[in-house]
């Protein structure tokens, strides 16, 4: 039997397999939040993965925009902690749509897993919504002082991609470094009691760890690295194939709540707020460090492009795969035209403004 050591040593080097994905998404499932509101046994059920930082996506959650325009389907809101686990959930066949981030995409487009999933929207750039903090009294003041350190993030995430991207910018050896692979609130926790030195993550836990911690380096940061990260929706290609219908309203939902963060913020942070369990000023804080495009931008060769044209987003999940591989954390990156025929532009840019 492998050992708990060599299975760690696989994890930081492959990822998860597929074998080991589907083996344990009873498991991940079983440990997420699901909203069973309003379900009826007479209508085809939406799946979507949701995670709890600021976004569209919350917006269209907590005003029920999509159960709204869809009556006719059940639409089920499943809490997840990470990009790693919602692609789990892909895999296993148990969502149809889901908010994930560039590098759990980039890495699930990637052999092994080979996702049969598409890009169909941006959530947001990240900006300094993800961030690299040390906690006060550990003497780190620069990315190279991590040599030694214990430093928590998820692996398998866009904040573990940042990660490795400051590592190697600074000439830092990941082998260097004692990294520890922990959720979010579990790195909160390993923070207070000092088990950890540093964490890389997202909001709202980013925000706790900044009043007893020093931001040392953001996203925002890493990106002029030219190691851009975003958040993305993604939805099921079969799902697509069968609903495009439904990835239409879904898309002019979450293009109404990216509209609403920049025409309408105060209405934006009290959604926002609701979901987070926090305070509306402590949301509008939280959404002013992201980057949330507008629908010309999100729609611009930049991003996803238009209809059979997809871009440049295709060409940023390309070199995350890159970057992935030479760290030894997928196998190898796939050919582009794998990333392009993954951005789905079907009906760009009008469907998103179209009655």
């Amino acid at each position: 039997m492998t050992s708990s050591k060599a299975r760690r040593s696989r994890l930081r080097s492959l990822g998860v397999t597929v074998g080991a994905l589907v083996g344990s998404a009873a498991v991940v499932l079983t440990g997420c939040s699901v909203d069973k509101s309003g379900g009826d046994s007479d209508k085809p059920t939406i799946r979507l993965a949701y995670q709890s930082f600021p976004s569209g996506d919350l917006i269209v959650k907590n005003n029920k925009w999509l159960e709204d325009a869809l009556p006719n389907y059940n639409v089920k809101w499943t809490k997840f902690d990470s990009g790693a686990d919602i692609n789990t959930a892909f895999v296993a066949k148990q969502i149809d749509f889901g908010a994930i981030g560039s590098s759990p995409v980039a890495r699930g487009l990637s052999a092994p897993l080979n996702i049969a999933y598409q890009v169909a929207f941006i959530l947001d750039v990240a900006g300094d919504n993800e961030a690299l903090v040390a906690r006060n009294g550990t003497g780190i003041n620069s990315i190279a002082d991590l040599k030694g350190k214990r430093v928590a993030t998820a692996f398998a995430s866009t904040s573990h991609y940042s990660l490795l991207a400051a590592l190697n910018h600074a000439g830092v050896n990941p082998k260097d470094v004692n990294l520890i692979d922990l959720q979010p609130q579990a790195s909160l926790a390993a923070w207070q009691r000092g088990d950890v030195d540093a964490v890389y993550t997202w909001l709202p836990t980013l925000d706790e760890l900044r009043k007893s911690g020093k931001t040392i380096v953001t996203s925002r940061e890493v990106a002029t690295w030219g190691k851009p990260t975003l958040d993305l929706g993604v939805v099921s290609s079969s799902f697509a194939k069968d609903h495009p219908d439904v990835v239409d309203t879904w898309r002019k939902v979450e293009a109404r709540a990216l509209k609403q963060i920049h025409d309408d913020p105060q209405a934006a942070s009290k959604a926002i707020a609701a979901q987070l369990n926090t305070t509306p000023e402590d949301a509008a804080n939280q959404l002013k460090q992201g980057i949330y495009l507008t629908n010309d931008e999100l729609t611009s060769p930049q991003w996803l492009g238009t209809d059979g044209k997809p871009g440049n987003v295709a060409d940023n999940l390309h070199s995350a795969a890159e970057f992935l591989a030479e760290q030894q954390q997928i196998p190898s990156a796939p050919p582009l035209s794998t990333f392009q025929n993954a951005i789905y532009t079907k009906g760009l840019p009008g469907v998103l403004t179209a009655q």
